[in-house]
């Protein structure tokens, strides 16, 4: 399992965007996170990875250039969703930067111009 850090910071990073709440997927108890109902961030039940959408050539630039850390997760790959794994040391800027690029494909229109004008 990774830290209860890895998690709040997560968290921190995904409740701070707007109309997000916290809600597992499926039978799942790992936090995953949703903007109207749409899932833009789930986490393992093992804690040790998350997933996120990407834009168009995103998933293969990140795994491409960093395999260690990024990875094409089973299911929702090949709709263009990215693993990272959250055992290592992080990139924080770039996890963030990651989840609200993620947020922005799924919000609606008007929800993600909040984040960019923020």
């Amino acid at each position: 399992m990774i830290g209860d850090d890895v998690v709040a910071r997560l968290r921190e990073i995904c409740l701070s965007l707007p109309e997000v709440v916290e809600k597992p997927f499926g039978g799942h108890t790992a936090p995953s996170f949703r903007v109207r109902e749409k899932l833009f961030l789930m986490t393992s039940e093992d804690g040790l990875t998350m997933m996120f959408k990407a834009g168009p050539g995103v998933q293969e630039a990140l795994v491409g250039s960093d395999p260690g850390r990024f990875f094409v997760p089973a299911y929702v790959g090949s709709k263009g969703w990215v693993g990272a794994r959250l055992d290592a040391e992080q990139d924080w800027d770039e996890i963030d930067e990651l989840i609200r690029d993620s947020y922005r494909l799924i919000a609606p229109k008007r929800l993600a111009a909040l984040v960019d004008q923020g």
